[in-house]
């Protein structure tokens, strides 16, 4: 393309049309620009294209300032500004002010979105020289001046004054060792918002808001985050407390935080009968400083106890009150509960949110699911009802069975009218859970679920449509699908299905496997001559079709498996499974008269790794051991809303170790998801885990005695989960079943062991979400790929910033972390898939979920399975979603062993906002669409963690 306008005609000339008239004068005179000196002045669109056009010709010529602009350039300079504009006038359609920083941002933005990354980054340094030259005659012009100082409204009734430089010693004590943290920049933020008489909460609040701002930029603002919020908890609990520091005198304070939860009924009185010297000896509070912000602010907004709004405990006090209440029944209670705290204070291992919730307190309702089968008669529906509001009441997430309740248009006996089937019941569930949540610290949450030959299955998959009869409609309740077998075989072959009310066909709800299939053939024979009322034949894969639609269009229902649920069930001597519960990874039996329960802690996996990356075998069997005592443990301590849960559960007394931060594993191994080591890694670290859990729980039975119902079960026959998988092997057909079958372990060892202590536990193993516990220990969720590098989750707790560091780490050691690449990293959503500066391992090895092979997630879930005697919180993830590719997945799900799934996770419109690291409402990272876990506290599965 032949130059032509010279550089120094860069303004409009003859042969140009002017932007202002070709973007329309009349639109851009509705706006007004502010000046870095707060002066407002006319917007003029043309200052936009010179500005782009010299970052080109400083790039491009910048030998030669008097080069002849290539009409490309001027092409370009066109169509950009025409994007900045276009900006401009979709978020503020009747004009307005707009800042000169808010300009530049979309400029650079602009740039980067074009791929003109050379360009915007030296529109970028460009914009930094400048802002540092600003800076220094600033501050030529303050040593002239005397500096200002600004009175601060103390909250005792006692002003003082703060200058810049007090400021500065006053956070510095909390950088200590944040290399990156330029207490220069962050101060000067600071200090410039600040007013006189301004109050001291206001100014704490500026100090905090300040810093994770800049998280983005550098991970390190948000240590200073943390310390500054524990800083400020310290003092006000010690305030509450009446002392002058909390840590000055531990025996003191933990006194004083017992006394007054005590006096205020908030705390058992039994913890006041320990031996408060010693256990004040053994708390930490410099453990306090390995919090994230997010992490720090969660446990202060929703686990520790206050007495009107006023917090009467610290982390560490948190700490040791759940540890102290986990050991009250201990022969040696003090030197428990200090082993107990030292593993949750060290983050190697978490509770679940039951758990930290209520233990050590009054009604210490510590269990995190519960797992109901409804009768088929109004009492039992009302009852089942009741025990729902219950259950929820205290903190427990829930899943229900619903099968037994007949179809609609079934015959009741007792009025000779026709049922009105399962949805308008589920329609009371539904609301039953909305009106009753979590104690008032979180709603209420519950999962129905019906086998798929329920007569009334097309219409329980739509009842998340928004569409339709909204009396038939539950748009807050969770739903699953329960599906034998035989579906499948038959969905495989291309055969019928047929669908039957439960009142003709009640004893299907009680079998599995091959006796499941010979009473259906059976059924099926009836029907067929007529001598059942109601029955339906409808195509496997129309059935199977609707499933996966609904799924992918409301998230509902959730895809669950009977058959392997129950053939590897340890416990099939005493009852079936007859759902999952909220999160899909409990399996335990339920019946008219039994409530299962489980309880539920995860270990901190990365914490358990060398530096090598290796698994440290002797610190996890330490973590686990000590781990399932606590969970053993809260089986006897805990408070039982209902009858019929205590009564199952201390029979049974199962309970659900799963872990988290995988993907942080995988990061520190140096391992993406498509590496075939990382199934592998899955395998082996699930395996030890397993081992040492089972090998834990035999070592309690031979000190405390196994459980009620252990004679008869899978584990007093020498079958370990392991050994299950050929149940299930036998009763599919050939090539059906495809899972990895390796071990590592010694497993001869510990059947030997097994059959001569017994087990404590029915059950031990689970994997759950743990959403709220993830981020309270600062790592990633359960066995969840990365959702995205760059984000802001929202919680109950609020907005935070969330950069991946070992993303961070890893750049820095390229030498391309910078302003352009948070940039980049916003515009392409978190993801570093299209930044093709950074280099290929570093793209692969950060690659999203959504950019993910879901096949990966599913072999690395089977290896796991193969270990775990109920199943996991396994989310699928699809960025490009088609009927064949769902249909593909979750058949493979089926083929390799699953027994559950969970959300199927699909890539939205709500994204990062295109814009800069700079302050301002248009110039923010905004919230990601975060997978909704268990619908409790959106994006947090709270019911189970």
């Amino acid at each position: 393309m032949s130059p032509s306008r010279s550089s120094n005609a860069l303004a409009s000339d003859n042969s140009v049309v002017s932007l202002n008239q070709k973007y329309g004068q009349a639109s851009t005179d509705l706006f007004q620009v502010r000046k870095r000196s707060g002066e407002v002045t006319t917007f003029d669109a043309e200052r936009i294209r010179v500005a782009i056009s010299k970052a080109f010709l400083a790039v491009e010529f910048p030998e030669n300032s008097n080069a002849i602009i290539p009409e490309r350039i001027h092409q370009i300079a066109d169509q950009l500004t025409a994007q900045v504009l276009s900006v401009f006038f979709s978020r503020m359609p009747t004009g307005g002010t707009l800042d000169i920083e808010q300009i530049q941002d979309q400029v650079e933005l602009a740039l980067m979105r074009d791929g003109h990354q050379l360009i915007a980054r030296a529109y970028v340094l460009y914009r930094e020289a400048h802002a540092l030259a600003r800076q220094a005659s600033k501050e030529t012009q303050d040593q002239n001046e005397p500096e200002p100082a600004f009175e601060v409204q103390g909250e005792n009734g006692q002003n003082w004054a703060i200058d810049r430089q007090s400021l500065i010693e006053l956070i510095k004590p909390l950088a200590i060792g944040l290399e990156a943290v330029d207490l220069k920049e962050y101060t000067a933020l600071i200090f410039d918002s600040l007013y006189q008489g301004i109050a001291q909460a206001e100014l704490e609040s500026s100090l905090l808001i300040t810093a994770s701002s800049l998280i983005e930029k550098e991970p390190e603002y948000d240590a200073l985050a943390a310390r500054l919020l524990l800083s400020q908890i310290r003092q006000r609990v010690a305030g509450t407390l009446q002392l002058t520091a909390i840590d000055a005198d531990a025996l003191a304070t933990v006194k004083a935080s017992l006394a007054i939860g005590i006096e205020n009924k908030l705390i058992n009185p039994q913890l006041a009968e320990f031996d408060l010297a010693k256990i004040a000896e053994a708390i930490n509070f410099e453990a306090d400083k390995q919090f994230s912000y997010l992490g720090l602010q969660t446990i202060f907004d929703r686990y520790l106890l206050h007495v009107n709004d006023q917090r009467i405990e610290t982390p560490q006090l948190f700490f040791m009150r759940v540890a102290m209440g986990l050991a009250l029944n201990e022969a040696d209670k003090e030197t428990r509960a200090i082993e107990f705290y030292q593993l949750l204070s060290s983050f190697d291992y978490m509770a679940s949110t039951p758990t930290l919730f209520n233990s050590g307190t009054l009604r210490s309702q510590l269990s995190s699911c519960y797992l109901t089968t409804i009768p088929d008669h109004l009492d039992g529906i009302f009852d089942a009802l009741k025990d729902n509001a219950l259950l929820s009441k205290w903190a427990g997430g829930l899943g229900n069975d619903w099968t037994p309740v007949r179809a609609l248009g079934a015959h009741i006996k007792g009025t000779n009218g026709k049922s009105q089937g399962v949805v308008p019941f589920l329609k009371v569930a539904n609301d039953t859970a909305v009106a009753v949540n979590q104690g008032g610290k979180r709603k209420g949450a519950v999962c129905a679920y019906l086998e798929v030959w329920h007569l009334d299955i097309e219409e329980f998959l739509e009842l998340r449509k928004n569409t339709g009869d909204d009396r038939r409609r539950t748009h807050d309740m969770n739903t699953a699908c329960w599906v034998p077998d035989l579906f499948m075989q038959r969905l495989e072959a291309g055969q019928s299905w047929t669908l039957f009310s439960p009142d003709e066909a009640i004893d299907l709800h009680d079998l599995y496997g091959k006796a499941f299939e010979k009473r259906y053939l059976e059924l099926e024979k009836l029907a067929e001559a007529g001598e059942l009322r109601q029955s339906r034949q409808i195509a496997a894969k129309d059935l199977w079709r609707k499933m996966l639609g609904m799924l992918f269009e409301t998230g509902h229902p959730w895809i669950t498996f009977k058959d392997p649920c129950n053939l590897r069930s340890p416990q099939q001597h005493t009852g079936v499974v007859h759902s999952s519960n909220l999160c899909t990874e409990i399996t335990l039996n339920t019946s008219d008269t039994e409530t299962a329960v489980c309880n539920l802690g995860s270990v901190n996996l990365p914490a358990h790794l060398k530096a090598n990356g290796d698994l440290d075998l002797e610190k996890l069997q330490r973590t686990i051991t000590t781990a399932v005592r606590m969970l053993d443990n809260v089986v006897d301590i805990n408070y039982y809303p209902t009858e019929k849960a205590k009564t199952s559960n201390m029979q049974h007394r199962p309970v659900g170790m799963g872990m988290m931060g995988f993907q942080d594993a995988l990061y520190k191994k140096s391992l993406s998801w498509d590496d075939p080591k990382t199934a592998i890694f899955a395998d082996q670290s699930m395996e030890v885990i397993s081992y040492f859990a089972l090998s834990a729980s035999s070592d309690l039975a031979k000190e405390r005695g196994v459980y009620s119902s252990y004679q008869g079960s899978l584990w007093s026959k020498g079958i370990l989960p392991i050994d299950s998988i050929n149940l299930l092997e036998n009763a599919r057909q050939p090539g059906q079943l495809q899972m990895n079958l390796t071990q590592q372990m010694d497993w001869p060892a510990l059947r030997e062991k097994i059959a001569e202590q017994g087990m404590r536990n029915s059950n031990l193993l689970a994997i759950a979400p743990t959403a709220t516990i993830s981020n309270i220990v600062g790592v990633s969720q359960s066995i969840e790929p990365s959702y995205s590098n760059l984000y802001v989750k929202s919680n109950l707790s609020g907005e935070f910033t969330v950069v991946n560091p070992w993303l961070v780490k890893a750049l820095k050691a390229e030498g391309l972390w910078d302003e352009v690449m948070v940039n980049d990293l916003k515009y392409f959503d978190g993801s570093v898939a299209q930044i093709e500066r950074i280099p290929a391992a570093i793209r692969a090895q950060f690659a999203t979920a959504f950019e993910l092979d879901s096949e990966s997630m599913i072999v690395a879930a089977s290896r796991r399975q193969k270990w775990i005697d109920q199943a996991q919180s396994l989310n699928l993830y699809m960025g490009q979603p088609s009927g064949q590719k769902l249909d593909e997945m979750y058949r493979s799900a089926w083929r390799q062993g699953l027994k559950t799934t969970y959300y199927l996770r699909s890539l939205g419109a709500t994204s990062t906002e295109k814009s800069t690291v700079q302050q301002g409402s248009l110039s923010s990272v905004a919230p990601v669409a975060q997978p909704a876990i268990c619908s409790i506290d959106n994006p947090d599965c709270e019911a189970c963690q």
